[in-house]
């Protein structure tokens, strides 16, 4: 049974799957989910009660509204302030797309319209992004005398390769759908209005594995990123003594020989 909690006016989390998938929801419609410093915080405090909840094993990223995933910074508020009140919102902002980034277990973003700015930045912090063909996607910072400053820089070369984000970047040009998929901006493409399905039912199949090893695989994929051959594997070693030796270990072995499906004791 689904089970609703609110984070300010903005952000929902409902639960899934016995608790195991959580669902955070962006729930600023009528601001196509312009994201205020109002809803960073939001964003920010769900994701660390998230990271502290041992029984969730999957996070999904979506949206309440129809048009939009995401449209980034909230520029109308943005417009209003001193170039003081600019400094101190930072800190609020970055920690609400490290807080996603951060989450120490698979995530999922659920993209549909327009993910733009920030809002792709939200997507680009989850590890996979299921996006239906309505989806609009694209950074076009420079174009309003910024940059992207949720992580963008860093997280959209890691998919795509230094040249290919630095073309995006700098032209800040937005990508529809198709696009989008065949230059490996998104992972999965499916039908218009399937997003939140698709990730759910995605999100459902991961849910099903050790949480134990699906956060120690987690760390070794991010920690590991951009290492040496030889220091990535030391960080995969120690992320395997990490689970060598769990509950979650023994009870996968034991089902496995057993023939039966695992009861996972998450620890």
């Amino acid at each position: 049974m689904a089970e609703d909690q609110r984070f300010g006016e903005f952000v929902g989390v409902t639960r899934h799957e016995g608790g195991t998938v959580a669902e955070l929801t962006l729930d600023r419609p009528k601001a196509m989910n312009a994201v205020s410093s109002d809803m960073a915080r939001s964003i920010g405090a769900a994701c660390d009660a998230l990271a502290a909840d041992s029984d969730v094993r999957v996070v999904v990223v979506a949206s309440s509204g129809e048009r939009a995933f995401c449209v980034g910074a909230d520029l109308k508020e943005r417009n209003s302030f001193s170039d003081a009140e600019l400094v101190r919102q930072r800190p609020v902002t970055r920690a609400a797309y490290t807080g996603v980034l951060d989450l120490p277990m698979p995530t999922i973003a659920a993209v549909h319209g327009f993910a733009l700015g920030g809002g792709f930045e939200l997507a680009l912090a989850c590890d996979l992004i299921v996006a239906d063909d309505s989806a609009v996607v694209g950074l076009p910072e420079v174009s309003v005398g910024v940059i992207p400053g949720g992580g963008g820089t860093q997280l959209l070369p890691r998919r795509v390769g230094a040249a290919r984000a630095a073309e995006l970047i700098f032209t800040a040009r937005r990508l529809e759908a198709q696009e989008a998929r065949e230059l490996g901006l998104v992972d999965h493409l499916v039908g218009a209005g399937q997003d939140r399905t698709e990730a759910l039912a995605l999100a459902a199949r991961i849910a099903a594995n050790s949480p134990v090893g699906l956060r120690a695989a987690k760390r070794a994929l991010r920690l590991g990123h951009g290492l040496d051959l030889r220091a990535g594997l030391e960080v995969e070693d120690a992320a395997w003594r990490s689970v060598a030796f769990s509950g979650d270990r023994a009870e996968g072995v034991a089902a496995f020989n057993e023939k039966r499906a695992p009861r996972w004791p998450g620890v």
